[in-house]
């Protein structure tokens, strides 16, 4: 592991790190925040899991969870969203597909296979990282994310819910396998047999069984991604169907941007807490 950057943000330490994966064959960058109460002892890990064309700088520089993650005592681990670099198959003028857009699957489809493994980098690999290099108590875990990384988020503690204690999303991907802009991706990735669609769809995931204690999922009305792409209503149809908890907040005039994450994001960190002690 090398160390890119470190800064002290109130009394905790907010790095950035690289890598060389084996899973995804290539150098992989993420973000780490340790509070001072490490000092004392290993501390809850909260994955965050972010969006199309994003990394990990766009929730460290815009998500504004330092300070209260600094308060309650949460790491909070930020990776990229896929693999990156001249060897790494891309579509260059796709904000939808490719760099910027691995949406959390193990993809089964040439020449995307060799590099677009982020399901088994976030669930496998960045995990043993963490708990071999930082003060990480890897009993005591949540994960949360937005849009593609909300879709991430709950596909992820739906299939792992011996980890993960808790689970919440901003504007998640609910049903990806049928919506606009990331059906063609799935295709690509995943090839064209539906039926292996279903085991990175959140929706599908609960049909065919998968559980979790609870959901936390909050959405802006005014988010021009709403109709098409997210569709919040179904996955809380899922859920009552199946029984699980689930909070949706439709939040009034808020967008799809991180001016709408970062107003929430209080409320999301103080709610993984409490699951977390």
């Amino acid at each position: 592991m090398k160390t890119l950057s470190t800064s002290l943000s109130h009394g905790g330490l907010q790095g950035v790190y690289s890598h060389a994966s084996e899973t995804c064959a290539c150098d992989m960058t993420f973000a780490v925040f340790v509070p001072q109460q490490a000092a004392q002892g290993p501390l809850p890990v909260l994955w965050y899991l972010s969006g199309l064309t994003c990394t990990h700088q766009n929730v460290m520089d815009k998500g504004e969870y330092r300070q209260l993650a600094a308060e309650l005592g949460l790491i909070v681990v930020c990776p990229d969203t896929s693999p990156r670099g001249e060897a790494v198959p891309d579509e260059k003028d796709n904000w939808q597909f490719g760099a910027g857009a691995g949406f959390y699957v193990d993809a089964t489809e040439a020449p995307y296979a060799r590099n677009y493994r982020m399901y088994s980098y976030v669930t496998q690999e960045l995990p043993a990282l963490i708990a071999r290099e930082f003060p990480a108590d890897m009993e005591r875990q949540g994960i949360f994310g937005h849009s593609m990384g909300g879709h991430g988020a709950l596909t992820i503690a739906l299939k792992h819910p011996d980890r993960f204690r808790s689970a919440s999303a901003f504007a998640p991907i609910v049903q990806p396998s049928t919506a606009g802009w990331s059906k063609p991706a799935f295709q690509k990735y995943l090839g064209e047999d539906e039926t292996a669609w279903r085991a990175y769809d959140a929706c599908a995931l609960v049909e065919d069984g998968a559980r979790f204690p609870e959901f936390l999922i909050d959405q802006g009305k005014a988010d021009g991604f709403l109709d098409d792409g997210l569709r919040p209503w179904l996955f809380e149809d899922a859920c009552h169907k199946a029984g699980i908890p689930f909070s949706l907040n439709m939040r009034e005039g808020y967008d799809h941007s991180y001016f709408f994450i970062s107003t929430f994001m209080d409320d999301h960190l103080r709610w993984h807490a409490q699951r977390l002690v």
